[in-house]
């Protein structure tokens, strides 16, 4: 991969969506296409300490193209553990079956933090290969999160399902209140002409709601009494960034694509084809899994069938 990866993976994905593989659709008796079905749960909550962590599902699909062509390396046995850990992921003919989702974690006072904003509506930079409209929107309602409940967005990186929703189908941002936050090395490092500069970027600088950060942040409360913390997780994107909300006694940490398939759980040597940076992206997966497992900490994924793992 180059450093500037994002239109490469664009291209990849939309090769790999045109030539059929990872179709979102089914084909009923007598040709009528109809939506395939949504097996996960439209959120899934627990509690860490006087947060509230809710796993919200914006979408669910086949990734485009085969398991095999997009973590190459993977042997039977990696993909053997892999199928114990998350059955769902494997669907027919090698496809690999995900969720796309988000997290919003509501502190004391009702503040809502939301952790990515998914694939986004029809039309989005995502609706070349991914089940777009998503459903965002909807499942805030459904758990009582207005808008303007909404005062901090991070997102954990900007490739195209994790901002779909940042803005509107006009390019208004959805989430006027709330301080976007990005690490500076994530926008430095995108391609001229990339979306997420148009789509996200551009709009969220010119509403004054782009908030670049440089490494460890901490994004709300304090450490040891309950915090949210923005944490450097290279090598998915330059910038990559998780998001680790400490309870006090216990945490949970929200991984964004940190490991993208229950393959990279069994097995965190296994490289998936579109990272930027796969050696860093290793090392940082090797590390995530370490310290969660030393603090019995639960991992919050963007892509398993499940949102809460431990590794």
């Amino acid at each position: 991969m180059t450093n500037h990866s994002v239109p490469t993976r664009r291209g990849v994905l939309r090769v790999a969506a045109a030539a059929g593989a990872g179709a979102f659709t089914v084909r009923a008796p007598g040709g009528r296409a109809t939506a395939a079905p949504r097996r996960p749960a439209v959120v899934v909550t627990r509690h860490t300490g006087p947060y509230e962590v809710m796993a919200l599902l914006d979408a669910h699909g086949a990734f485009p193209g085969t398991r095999q062509g997009v973590f190459p390396d993977a042997t039977d046995a990696d993909w053997a553990r892999a199928r114990r850990l998350d059955p769902a992921a494997f669907g027919p003919d090698d496809t690999w079956e995900l969720d796309f989702r988000c997290y919003a974690v509501r502190g004391p006072g009702g503040r809502v933090t939301l952790v990515d904003t998914g694939v986004g509506p029809a039309g989005s930079p995502a609706s070349a290969w991914a089940p777009v409209p998503g459903r965002l929107p909807a499942v805030l309602r459904h758990v009582g999160i207005e808008r303007d409940d909404v005062d901090t967005v991070v997102l954990t990186h900007l490739h195209e399902d994790h901002y779909g929703w940042t803005v509107g189908p006009d390019g208004t941002p959805m989430f006027p209140d709330a301080r976007h936050i990005v690490q500076r090395t994530e926008i430095d490092a995108l391609a001229a002409g990339d979306s997420a500069l148009s789509y996200v970027v551009e709009p969220l600088r010119a509403a004054g709601l782009l908030h670049p950060v440089d490494g460890r942040v901490t994004v709300r409360g304090r450490a040891g009494r309950g915090s949210l913390t923005a944490v450097p997780t290279p090598g998915h994107t330059a910038g990559h960034q998780s998001v680790l909300v400490d309870g006090g006694r216990d945490s949970i940490m929200i991984t964004g694509d940190v490991l993208v398939h229950a393959v990279q759980l069994a097995a965190p040597d296994v490289a998936y084809r579109l990272e930027h940076d796969r050696p860093t992206a290793r090392r940082t997966r090797h590390t995530l899994l370490t310290e969660a497992r030393t603090h019995d900490r639960v991992l919050a994924t963007s892509h398993i069938n499940q949102p809460f793992v431990r590794p």
